[in-house]
This record gives C-alpha cells, structure tokens and sequence, in this order.
C-alpha cells in the first residue's frame, strides 16, 4: 500500500466518523431525516422504540446493495465505499457515547450541516462513497433508468426518504431537515473545490499588449494571450487571461480602463490556484498553468 492509499484511508476514517457524529450528534435529538440510510435509520429507530438502531439499519441496507453492485462497480470504487459504511456504522454506534452539544433544532441544522458536509468532502476527495442511496442510485441508473442522469435519481431517492421522514415526524423538523442537507452540500463544495481566494480575468481589447505589459511590469503577475476572433467583426486579436488574488482584482480593472475605456473585462472566482504567489508550493508556475490549460495531453 503507497503512502497515497494510507493517507486516502486515513482520510476515509476521519470522514466517517465526521459524518457519523453530524448524524447521531446532531440530527438524531431533533428528529432531522436529511436523506440517506442514515435517514431512513432515524425513521426505523423512532418507529422501534429504540429496538433498531441507526447503525443497523445502515449494515443491513447496504449488505444487498453491496451484493447487487459488487460485479457492475469499479473494484477500487467498491472496496473503498465498503470501509467506509463499515467506519460509518461503527461511528453511528460508538458516537452515541458522546454527550449531544445542540440545545435547540436550528443549531443542529446548521452545525449538524457543516460537520456532515466536512466528513463527506473527505470522502468524496478520496473517489470512495457512503454506500447507500449513492449506491442505490447507481445501481437504478445502470440497470433500470439508463436513460435518466444519476444525480437526478440520487435527488428521487433521498426526496422519498426526507418525505418518509415528513410523515413520521412532521413538517418542522422536515424544514429543518432540507436546511441541514443545504448547509451540509455546500460545505461538500468547499471541500471538494476549495474556497474561492482568486479571480479570473478575461480582457477582450485592442491594446492587449499593452495591457498585458502593464500587468507583467505593475502587477507581478503573469498573462496568457488566447487567439480570439470577434465574429461580428471578423477581426482577430489576442484575449488575456491573468489570475490575482481578490485585493488585486479592483487595481486590475482600473489598470485596464486606464489603457482601453473600452475593454470588455469578464471576472469569474477561481476556486485552487497553485503555483507561485498563491500557495507555498512554488513548483508550479501560474503562467504554465495558464498557457497550458487549453492544451490537450498538458502537464
């Protein structure tokens, strides 16, 4: 096993039980069914009296979906999406031992969110799942609805668990339950796609050059200029594109109305930036890393 593996396990771990915490830590004590087995455990355990717990409900809903996928999914895919419903169910046991922190429902909605969307984006950085009605989902969307994307019958599956949960529980903590799944999906987000600390800059103008000279010898920072044909006027010239940080963003637009009133600029968030100015790795340089991402077979 490479110190890849290890780490990507070791990340799984911390994830699971991350998840495992915002189920029973924070959602169980108010009632919030936000999708999954998870969820469904919720309902089967209220509906018990506590005779079926969460984590029971979690092993013995996966077992046949596990059996059922174990020749149409990726073996990789497959081993890692099994340790971590096996680290999940052990977490839904053992979290139960920790003291609940959230005196009132919309704290655990919120909290219970961020804490869940944290311990999923561990799990998806490392391409593994937690089983269930992910695996569901993929199982429906490659033998039964072949024609319908899976994200959409993912959205079917747990919208049928929360409304299990709207019938069992009622309408508030259902509200609260969506807030929870809100919070939790972006906080997945942030993970998965880092936190938005650069701009993106496209410049369409007749003096590219020099603004991309003014931005190389005032800014610091590098440029990139793409042939780009204008197709009402047929004319060709080059279209910048440069990255800086969010304190730069306002000095470049002036930079650029200073050459050109009439520079069409378009700004979009960059979300992971790496190379020099950016992060402490200075092995990659931002300018290669522009130049080169539209080319095919770039490394």
């Amino acid at each position: 096993m490479t110190r890849k593996h290890i780490w990507d396990y070791f990340l799984i771990t911390i994830g699971a039980f991350l998840l495992s915490y915002a189920v029973i830590g924070f959602w169980k004590p108010f009632s919030l069914v936000t999708g999954g087995v998870s969820g469904l455990g919720l309902v089967f355990e209220a509906l018990s009296n506590g005779r079926i717990p969460v984590w029971l409900t979690n092993i013995v809903a996966n077992i046949p979906l596990f059996i059922i996928g174990w020749k149409t999914i990726p073996r990789e895919y497959f081993v890692r999406s099994l340790y971590v419903v096996a680290i999940f169910s052990l977490g839904l046991e053992r979290v139960e031992l920790l003291p609940y922190l959230p005196s009132d429902m919309f704290t655990a909605a919120v909290f219970g969110g961020v804490v869940g969307g944290i311990g999923l984006g561990m799990i998806f950085r490392t391409r593994a799942t937690t089983g269930g009605t992910t695996l569901a989902a993929t199982i429906l969307h490659q033998k039964v609805f072949k024609q319908i994307s899976l994200p959409k019958i993912l959205f079917v599956v747990d919208s049928t668990i929360i409304l299990v949960g709207l019938v069992v529980f009622g309408v508030l903590e259902t509200m609260y339950a969506i807030i929870a799944v809100f919070i939790c999906t972006k906080i997945t987000d942030v993970i998965l796609e880092g936190v938005s600390f650069a701009k993106g800059a496209f410049i369409i103008s007749k003096e590219s050059e020099a603004i991309a000279d003014a931005i190389l010898k005032t800014m610091s920072r590098g440029v990139t200029g793409i042939p780009s044909v204008g197709m009402y006027s047929k004319n060709q010239q080059d279209m910048l594109m440069c990255v800086v940080n969010t304190k730069q963003l306002i000095a470049l637009k002036e930079l650029v109305h200073s050459i050109d009133e009439r520079a069409f600029v378009i700004v979009t968030d960059v979300r992971e930036v790496l190379g020099e100015g950016f992060t402490l790795e200075q092995s990659i340089n931002v300018t290669k890393q522009l130049e080169c991402s539209h080319e095919k077979g770039c490394s």
